[in-house]
């Protein structure tokens, strides 16, 4: 494990350096992992992920590029209806910066034929019925620190004129609206695995340690991959490696996004309900047995915010054995 970490807590106050780790040092170990796993355990030729122009997806290429080469590194850019076209600018400019091959695939058309535009609506419009063209939309989380240990879920929609408003969602909109969003994800991971068996490449996924212990994926969506490089980290973390990998500056400051629904969206909006940086804090001091006040005190959250914090990851930790979960089988009870 990182040596950084061991001495962080207990040889100085509890904070943000207490993720500080020799980048450089991370980025050979991965490399190392890298090179084994794709050549000799899967047996593949290089490697295929999705862009996004995200930090995660960025960092994931960088260090395939390094490990297998450019031209076994290819990257594939996914928009469709909803996307911001700056996601597919910022994804460009990374492809650029680290030289790597790079395919361009909309998916707009085949979430359109599939109806998951017509079906999300159709569920927005049992709680919004005058929504449709020109309207946008997306799905919000109450705040973490209300310390329910359960999240509650609001809808928010722009009419055309730019007017929001915030409603609650019935069950079964809801899961509606979240399944119709989930064919996203599983298009996307259906091109990838497309171009990954044409190439004889493996399937890279891009999962931060905050995400992935989380449950911040759709099953069999962006969830799926052959191998996931840097679910170990913190996304404080990956933010070191970028810089130390040359990953263009404006992709380092652009906040995390969903780049999901139709309205912009930050990803503590959308699921973790606190900024990427108390997140990884709070995430940490749990796993690392730290008292909540010296995590309180490193957070500027009061320990019963921490607490509620601690029982939000908690809550989503046990969605999460379920987004992990292997297909059932019954070969066990066989003999």
């Amino acid at each position: 494990m990182m040596q950084a970490h061991q001495a962080a807590v207990g040889s100085k106050a509890f904070g943000p350096d207490s993720l500080l780790l020799d980048a450089e040092a991370e980025i050979e170990r991965i490399c190392g992992w890298l090179r084994e796993t794709v050549a000799k355990d899967l047996r593949k030729r290089g490697a295929v992920l999705g862009l996004s122009g995200g930090i995660d997806s960025s960092v994931t290429a960088a260090l395939c590029a390094r490990t297998l080469g450019q031209k076994k590194t290819v990257g594939i850019f996914m928009p469709e209806h909803d996307s911001d076209p700056e996601s597919l600018r910022l994804g460009q400019a990374l492809a650029a910066a680290i030289g790597i091959e790079t395919v361009l695939e909309d998916i707009g058309p085949s979430l359109a034929a599939a109806g998951c535009y017509a079906r999300r609506d159709g569920f927005i419009r049992q709680v919004v019925p005058d929504f449709g063209e020109g309207w946008g939309c997306k799905v919000v989380l109450e705040d973490a620190l209300a310390g329910r240990g359960y999240n509650i879920s609001w809808l928010v929609v722009a009419d055309p004129q730019g007017e929001q408003s915030r409603h609650r969602m019935p069950l079964d909109v809801y899961l509606g609206m979240i399944a119709a969003a989930n064919m996203k994800q599983r298009t996307r991971k259906q091109i990838e695995y497309y171009h990954a068996d044409r190439l004889n490449f493996a399937v890279a996924g891009t999962p931060n340690r905050l995400e992935y212990d989380q449950g911040f994926f759709v099953k069999n969506g962006d969830g799926a991959a052959d191998f996931k490089p840097i679910a170990h980290l913190y996304k404080s973390q990956v933010y070191q490696l970028a810089e130390a990998l040359g990953v263009p500056e404006e992709i380092r400051r652009r906040p995390p996004t969903t780049d999901t629904w139709s309205l912009p969206q930050g990803q503590d909006e959308y699921y973790f309900s606190l900024p990427y940086p108390l997140m990884d804090l709070c995430l940490y001091g749990l796993d690392h047995g730290v008292a909540r006040e010296a995590v309180a005190d490193g957070t500027g959250l009061t320990p019963d915010q921490v607490d509620a914090v601690w029982k939000n990851i908690a809550a989503k930790r046990k969605v999460a054995e379920y987004l992990h979960a292997e297909p059932v089988t019954m070969l066990d009870q066989t003999g």
